[in-house]
């Protein structure tokens, strides 16, 4: 075998070593956020956010999505924001005391030039139904503006259901 060959071969190996691996416990393991005050504005927002979800306060969530606010999910397709409302109502008056929990370790944020920032991460939403909790573990994205000084949810996608 020739020199450059074995190179090749070994650099092959070396990269195939230290390419990450699929991640099969929902956490980002090899992401660290470069912007971190970013990070930390969305990881801030992302929890004002779901708190307002998990105790049903729909005036906070108003606040906080875009009017113009779209969301796509893979089952249920796209909705606007008045739809998002309605349906958001619909679930509080069922009162199936459905919670969002982010998995810890997924976050992911990264800046969008002159717009706002890409949020990743995977949730659980959780009710109650015979007693016993019922989870679902599903993957968002989230982007959000930031106009004057405010953050909005602009564009929602729920995925992997």
């Amino acid at each position: 075998m020739t020199r450059t060959y074995i190179l090749l071969v070994a650099t092959a190996i070396i990269s195939a070593c230290s390419t990450p691996q699929k991640n099969t416990d929902n956490t980002a393991k090899n992401y660290t956020p470069v912007y971190k005050e970013l990070y930390k504005t969305i990881a801030r927002i992302d929890s004002i956010l779901f708190d307002a979800f998990n105790n049903q306060d729909l005036n906070k969530q108003k606040s906080i999505f875009s009017t113009d606010i779209e969301f796509y999910h893979d089952k249920g397709g796209v909705t606007n924001y008045n739809q998002i409302i309605e349906n958001t109502q619909r679930l509080i008056n069922q009162n199936l005391g459905l919670r969002r929990i982010l998995i810890p370790g997924s976050l992911e944020v990264y800046p969008i030039k002159d717009y706002g920032a890409i949020e990743i991460g995977t949730h659980q939403f959780c009710h109650q139904e015979n007693g016993k909790d019922d989870c679902g573990t599903f993957k968002f994205v989230h982007i959000w503006q930031k106009k004057n000084g405010i953050w909005k949810l602009t564009r929602v996608i729920s995925y992997d259901h």
